[in-house]
């Protein structure tokens, strides 16, 4: 495991490494259980008690597969629907469709994608449904196309930042970040560090595109660490000119 260089990194992550800051949550939905889906309750043909239309494509997708109208939304048919709707950058913030409830999808945080029980190993999948996330005010995450709005659990952060470059350019630091899911993003004051102030653990965080962020891996947080800076303030970050502050605590 590597260890931090700088003094005070260590006296940032001295005895901390045990903590929740460096451990898997496994509260899949701590806030208590939400209700499933109404997507495909027969309401009237093709129509829901959400008042959400069910495509055509997922009555064509159970004829395919040879399966029973259920309670949950057809993963063939949300592929399709998420591949068109991802094609380019999806202007998904300005999407305003209904809400059609919740799937049996869960982010968990170390960076795993569940879907009814079973773990999305498809890069490729992954990569696809995370180009159709939003996180809105009410601090839910959803699966949003043009004709549907999902919720999913996200225990943690939807991404993992999981490498980091640290380069000097015109004579600032600049910390640039890839995830899971293949973003690249430089820090700085339009997307920001963010740090956990909840607990003394240190936790970070980076803002990757409206309010999705990227819990850093591990091994990333104490690679972070050795570039913690001091000054009278307190313990701080910069990356392309932008100075990040730990919380009060965390040091």
């Amino acid at each position: 495991m590597p260890e931090p260089k700088s003094h005070a990194a260590k006296r940032i992550l001295d005895g901390r490494r045990d903590r929740t800051g460096f451990s898997i949550n496994t509260m899949a939905n701590p806030g208590g259980k939400r209700p499933r889906a109404n997507y495909f309750v027969r309401a009237k043909a093709g129509e829901s008690e959400t008042g959400c239309r069910r495509p055509p494509e997922d009555e064509q997708a159970e004829r395919m597969t040879n399966q029973a109208t259920d309670m949950s939304v057809s993963l063939s048919a949300l592929i399709s629907r998420a591949e068109r709707a991802g094609k380019g950058a999806p202007p998904v913030e300005r999407w305003n469709p209904d809400f059609c409830g919740d799937i049996d999808m869960v982010i968990r945080s170390d960076g795993t994608w569940i879907y009814q029980g079973t773990p999305i190993r498809r890069e490729a999948l992954k990569r696809l449904f995370s180009s159709v996330l939003r996180k809105d005010e009410d601090g839910r995450t959803y699966l949003v196309t043009p004709v549907e709005k999902l919720g999913i659990t996200v225990e943690d952060a939807p991404f993992l930042a999981v490498e980091m470059s640290r380069e000097e350019r015109v004579g600032d630091k600049v910390l640039t970040f890839r995830t899971d899911v293949g973003d690249v993003v430089e820090a700085g004051a339009e997307q920001p560090l963010r740090f956990a102030a909840e607990t003394e653990a240190f936790r970070p965080y980076l803002l990757v595109r409206g309010r999705l962020e990227a819990a850093l891996t591990r091994a990333l947080a104490i690679d972070l660490a050795d570039l913690v800076e001091e000054d009278e303030r307190g313990f701080f970050v910069m990356s392309s000119g932008a100075r990040f502050d730990l919380p009060t605590g965390v040091a």
